[in-house]
């Protein structure tokens, strides 16, 4: 999957110099070394080439990353956060760079990775929600979640997101719109971050010459009402990270009303008001939530051309359970056995060392 996690590791390498080449792997590599994607490397592609500080995506890039695949593409070095990853046979991948010392780290996101999403959907409960504790059930389910038993590997299990008002900052452009820019106001739930959105915003985007995008996010509690099950299956905050780095949106409103008030038409100075073609759910006293802006006559349905929906993610998930639990034992079982590697490897140097007093 494509979460804010990796889309902070880009804001992280895009930091680290002047260009960011983003190399993606097809399906075929990645079940090869890890097991089934969520998402088809279509969609990945068109994913990341969506985040605002990606400058370039090499499609259908090596799992193992080499200094031949770093000059071809003129790259100084390579970057990858500080967790492992490695090949079907429990090598690093980055171990040629590292060696050749073209190689950065930056730091892991806490508290979001595709086994924890996964086990969200998979668990149905809303123990991720803003406002809720992660209940002992939840953490028990998500940190065993395609376990080896016994393993305690530091790359894996679930941690709690804590939102800094820092990292908004870190994610937000910081610009007001400027005269002679359209403001566009779109609202939804925008839960799993997906190409179905980014279809959907990069239409909105398109409308104007000079689009000045505004997505409101509802809360976690109002989601819940229209979507009802466990959704949103990401809380408010996650959700805002996931927007806030999409390059076709200006601005998120955090906790936005169900009901597009004229309060909120007027404060953003809005131009436009879009919705996609979802349907529309009227608010809890049967209103529709869009009369405002269809009373000004700027409210504009948009056609994305992709039918995808977090629905339709969380399908895939479930009808593929057991893979994703297969592939998250395998993974597992190799960051393991390469850590006890590691471990006797350094247990050797120290006893040579001491060999040599």
């Amino acid at each position: 999957m494509v979460h804010y996690g990796h889309s902070n590791q880009l804001r992280q390498a895009r930091a680290m110099g002047d260009y960011l080449i983003v190399g993606v792997h097809t399906d075929e590599e990645i079940s090869k070394h890890k097991g089934p994607p969520v998402f088809t490397q279509e969609e990945r592609y068109k994913m990341v080439r969506a985040i605002k500080w990606v400058d370039e995506v090499v499609p259908a890039a090596p799992y193992v990353t080499t200094l031949e695949t770093l000059d071809k593409h003129s790259c100084d070095f390579c970057v990858h956060g500080n967790d492992i990853t490695l090949t079907v046979d429990g090598r690093d991948t980055y171990e040629e760079v590292k060696q050749a010392g073209r190689y950065r780290e930056c730091r892991r996101t806490q508290g979001v990775s595709t086994t924890d999403l996964v086990g969200r959907m998979l668990l149905v409960t809303k123990a991720h929600h803003s406002g809720h504790e992660i209940s002992s059930e939840y953490r028990e389910y998500a940190d065993n979640f395609g376990k080896c038993p016994g393993g305690r590997n530091p790359w894996t299990g679930v941690s709690q997101f804590l939102q800094t008002s820092q990292k908004i900052i870190q994610f937000a452009s910081g610009k007001e719109p400027q005269p002679g820019e359209t403001v566009i106001y779109v609202a939804g739930a925008f839960d799993l971050f997906h190409i179905g959105h980014v279809d959907f915003l990069e239409k909105v985007h398109g409308l104007a010459e000079r689009p000045y995008v505004i997505a409101g996010l509802h809360f976690d509690q109002e989601v819940n009402h229209y979507k009802g099950k466990n959704y949103p299956i990401m809380n408010l905050h996650e959700r805002t990270l996931s927007v806030l780095a999409c390059r076709y949106v200006s601005e998120v409103v955090i906790g936005a009303p169900y009901a597009v008030t004229a309060e909120l038409l007027d404060h953003f100075k809005v131009d436009l008001v879009c919705h996609g073609k979802t349907e529309i759910v009227p608010d809890k006293d049967g209103s529709d939530p869009y009369q405002e802006p269809k009373r000004r006559g700027i409210f504009c349905q948009i056609d994305s051309g992709n039918d995808l929906t977090t629905d339709l993610i969380v399908q895939r998930i479930i009808k593929n359970r057991l893979e994703y639990e297969a592939r998250n034992q395998k993974k597992e079982a190799k960051e393991l056995a390469f850590l006890e590697a590691k471990r006797r490897q350094a247990a050797q140097r120290e006893r040579e060392s001491d060999c040599d007093f």
